[in-house]
């Protein structure tokens, strides 16, 4: 399949997801299928990239987006299985930090791109602390550490890396700060009384970011 069509399809099954996640009752379904189908079509541009130049980084890409599939079966299931979807994503940000620091150096990239997220971070959690559950503020802090360090290292890598290879680190800082947007819009609507149109807002952010972090691969 082309890259024109399968986008087209990403594109397609993506926006079924997103509107079976404003269904109710049998329209679930929908958002069921649609929302793990997304992220496998997505995978199968790192799958079928096949990268020469770095083999390690596409199968690290493809564990995250393996673990990232469990993530979002576990997050969409009719009961609560919220800290089982958080071990899933955590494991694929840690796949994603293997891939993304696969020769990078430490430097004024780094330890920018380590300030801006960490700021970030810190004033997010903050901010959100007192709505955390108890038992949930370890696990939460534990994983906004990992999403931080994932983002931290992709967008290190964009400023760091050669020329012959920008395209590809361009396209891995925009899946890693995609990343963090849509996990703290998913935050602020589970845990800060809601969001409007949440499941737009989550959903197409982690699906560009997916989407580029596979595209990442594709352009190694």
């Amino acid at each position: 399949m082309s890259f024109g069509r399968r986008d087209g399809l990403i594109l397609v099954v993506a926006v079924l997801a997103i509107i079976g996640a404003f269904l109710q009752g049998e329209g679930r379904w929908l958002h069921w299928f649609a929302k793990p189908a997304t992220t496998l079509l997505i995978a199968g541009i790192a799958w079928q990239a096949r990268p020469a130049a770095s083999p390690f980084y596409r199968r690290a890409v493809l564990a995250g987006m393996g673990l990232s599939c469990v993530g979002d079966i576990a997050l969409m299931l009719p009961v609560d299985a919220f800290v089982p979807g958080l071990v899933a994503f955590l494991l694929a940000h840690l796949c994603y930090i293997a891939a993304f620091r696969d020769g990078l150096h430490a430097g004024r990239g780094l330890r920018a791109a380590a300030l801006l997220l960490g700021a970030f971070a810190i004033g997010n959690v903050l901010a959100l602390w007192p709505h955390l559950p108890v038992p949930l503020r370890v696990p939460v802090l534990a994983y906004v550490a990992v999403l931080a360090s994932m983002a931290v290292l992709a967008l290190a890598r964009c400023w760091q890396r050669p020329l012959m290879q920008a395209e590809s680190a361009r396209w891995a800082a925009a899946g890693g700060v995609l990343f963090v947007a849509s996990d703290s819009l998913l935050a602020w609507d589970r845990f800060g009384g809601g969001l409007p149109l949440a499941g737009l807002l989550v959903l197409a952010t982690y699906y560009g970011a997916q989407y580029a972090i596979a595209r990442s691969v594709a352009r190694m």
